[in-house]
């Protein structure tokens, strides 16, 4: 078995066949392992960290993204994506996420232009590739590199390194657009959005670090991890109140717990493959 040491020998190498490199720059633990090696492979100056601010994230993670990549001291420069604007994102087809993803690599190859960069890294890792990515596809008609994946890194590895590193977000809990609260081809809108991130706001200032408020019209079904089912339920009086008045008509408790990806098991294997090939 490979070793995190020559993985991380791999990843370095890959960083060094470039000169001057823009970085798809979230915030989580992925990007910012990329961001953080490539400062010290190719320099500061020769880096620079894009983040992009759009109605399907919230401004909580789009604020401390800009923040954490000053503190990195890496130049980093703020994008605004209309999202919305694309049908197939705004009905929340299973196909948003390539044209999500293609906008966002689209605009990160205007700004590699203009930055005279020779490469386009993401934060995607090994565990993508077994999972419901359509965004892969858009990656790769981009021209984007996803530098974790061809040093074979998965999430484990990218803690590990991260910790070893002293990344203070190595554990952070991942995050992803607001988009898969919801059905697929439930229509999106502001309100809506607001009203699911709202509601995950004040449930992670209750003490639930990893949640998911997945929305059914106007009922709401809160996910946490399992081992956090009863300390959620304890508080299940003042949750309800809080929720109903953000609009919500309904709250409930899955008690299978959180699951990443939840609305993706409705897609049945055809509709995905379909998807992913394009």
């Amino acid at each position: 078995m490979e070793t995190l040491n020559n993985k991380e020998r791999k990843l370095q190498a890959v960083l060094a066949k470039y000169d001057r490199v823009v970085v798809g720059f979230s915030g989580g633990i992925d990007s910012t392992l990329v961001l953080n090696e490539a400062v010290k492979i190719l320099g500061k100056e020769n880096v620079l960290a894009v983040v992009a601010d759009s109605e399907l994230f919230s401004e909580e993670e789009y604020a401390k993204a800009i923040d954490l990549a000053a503190n990195l001291e890496v130049n980093v420069k703020g994008i605004q994506l209309d999202y919305l604007a694309e049908k197939h994102i705004k009905n929340n087809t299973p196909e948003s996420w390539y044209y999500m993803k293609q906008i966002f690599y689209r605009q990160l190859n205007r700004v590699a232009a203009k930055f005279n960069a020779d490469a386009v890294l993401d934060g995607m890792i090994m565990d993508d590739q077994t999972d419901f990515r359509p965004g892969l596809r858009a990656r790769d008609q981009a021209g984007a590199i996803s530098v974790l994946q061809v040093a074979g890194l998965y999430k484990t590895d990218v803690r590990e390194l991260a910790q070893k590193q002293g990344l203070n977000n190595w554990n952070k809990v991942a995050s992803c657009s607001v988009s898969s609260r919801f059905p697929y081809y439930t229509e999106l809108t502001s309100e809506k959005l607001q009203q699911v991130m709202a509601a995950e706001a004040y449930l992670r200032q209750t003490g639930f670090g990893t949640v998911r408020v997945r929305v059914h019209d106007k009922l709401a079904r809160i996910e946490v991890p399992v081992a956090r089912i009863n300390d959620l339920i304890s508080q299940k009086d003042q949750i309800t109140t809080k929720l109903e008045s953000l609009g919500y008509e309904f709250v409930t408790v899955d008690l299978q717990g959180f699951v990443s990806g939840r609305m993706n098991q409705d897609l049945s294997t055809a509709e995905k493959e379909k998807v992913l090939v394009g």
